[in-house]
């Protein structure tokens, strides 16, 4: 049975990647040009990833995708089986597809590298390794899921947990930055591709094995998908707020308990359930509201804003600087930077527009 398009769900992704592309307002500058100013203070530090433990609304944005990915697969399934698609064209497909979005992912981190730059920790690449995975348990009944979920957040805790640290350390030491189970396996894998160096760390301590709870997270959101398509076309509030407050309590207590902390960049089991948790949140917000024309048009073609964001800003900005660059300065060289990065947001914004009234939208 076809299900009408859920908007409340392109309104979320179209949020999710507004705050991916807002990066250009560049708030962490303007906030260091009035020192003192709470205001600006607070905008820059949701604009920031945490330092490690914790989450700021920027930290939200990649779960939050990777969230939508698990959202979205219910309802395209459903959609391919009623045109007739066989299972095994299904998983090919979803093979191919996860290879294009690893390799694209591969293509934008290596835009300004002196040869192709080999690293798998980026949203596109991370999807892309666990789309698989989850395609496949998407066409199981939603116990698998369950089960799934359960054994790669008990089993990726366990082998980090039993990774050898130095004796005296605390517990959470094995989730130290660049001295944990995800390091070591990197430090081996990555280098069996031709790089410039040896790679030695990645300086923010992501990691290539994070795709595996991001699958969690994934697979928390196919969970979502399924309970919105068969309340349809209700909405399952009590559902979405009942795994909320679970997710976000059991990553809290894990978290303050000294079991596992919440450490989005290396993606620690209690941060696929704390995230996952604030993920439930949000989408029952949204599916609340009445969808934003504003952020459907963003949303209904996300690849396409994370191209534009990655491929189009340095063009843009430095279009803007030759020709109306003084504007820009208006209120003063503190302002500067916001001035600038709203006409490149809106530019973006702009592009998504004409391709929405045309009808373009960039698939997988």
């Amino acid at each position: 049975m076809p299900y009408p398009r859920n908007l409340s769900v392109d309104a979320y992704r179209g949020f999710v990647m507004l705050l991916m592309m807002a990066e250009v307002l560049r708030l962490s500058r303007v906030a260091q040009a009035v020192p003192g100013n709470p205001f600006w203070q607070f905008l820059a530090w949701n604009q920031s990833h945490v330092a490690w433990a914790g989450a700021s609304l920027h930290d939200l944005i990649q779960p939050s995708f990777s969230f939508l990915v698990g959202v979205a697969l219910p309802y395209s399934i459903a959609s391919r089986m009623a045109k007739g698609a066989a299972a095994g064209k299904l998983v090919l497909h979803a093979v191919w597809r996860s290879f294009l979005l690893v390799a694209l992912g591969i293509f934008l981190r290596s835009t300004h590298a002196p040869q192709t730059n080999f690293t798998f920790e980026d949203t596109l690449t991370q999807i892309g390794l666990g789309y698989p995975f989850l395609f496949l348990l998407g066409l199981r009944p939603p116990r698998w899921a369950w089960t799934a979920l359960a054994l790669i957040l008990t089993g990726y805790w366990a082998a980090w947990a039993l990774y050898p640290i130095a004796p005296g350390l605390p517990f959470e030491a094995h989730w130290a930055k660049n001295a944990n189970a995800g390091h070591a396996f990197d430090v081996w894998f990555l280098n069996l591709f031709p790089r410039v160096k040896p790679f030695v760390e990645n300086r923010g301590g992501y990691l290539t094995l994070s795709f595996i709870p991001t699958l969690g997270t994934m697979v928390l959101g196919m969970i979502a998908g399924r309970w919105l398509r068969e309340a349809s076309p209700a909405i399952p509030y009590r559902k979405f707020l009942y795994a909320a407050a679970g997710g976000i309590a059991a990553g809290a207590l894990l978290h303050f308990a000294g079991i596992c902390p919440v450490v989005k960049r290396i993606w620690t089991p209690s941060w696929t359930l704390f995230s996952g948790g604030l993920c439930f949140l949000l989408l029952a917000l949204f599916c609340r509201m009445r969808p934003s024309h504003f952020l459907v048009v963003i949303g209904m073609n996300s690849i396409a804003a994370y191209l534009i964001a990655h491929l189009f800003q340095e063009f843009l900005e430095q279009s803007f600087k030759i020709h109306i660059g003084g504007v820009f300065y208006a209120f003063g060289p503190a302002f500067q930077p916001l001035l600038l990065g709203l006409a490149v947001l809106s530019t973006f914004w702009l592009i998504l527009w004409w391709m929405y009234r045309r009808k373009l939208f960039l698939k997988i």
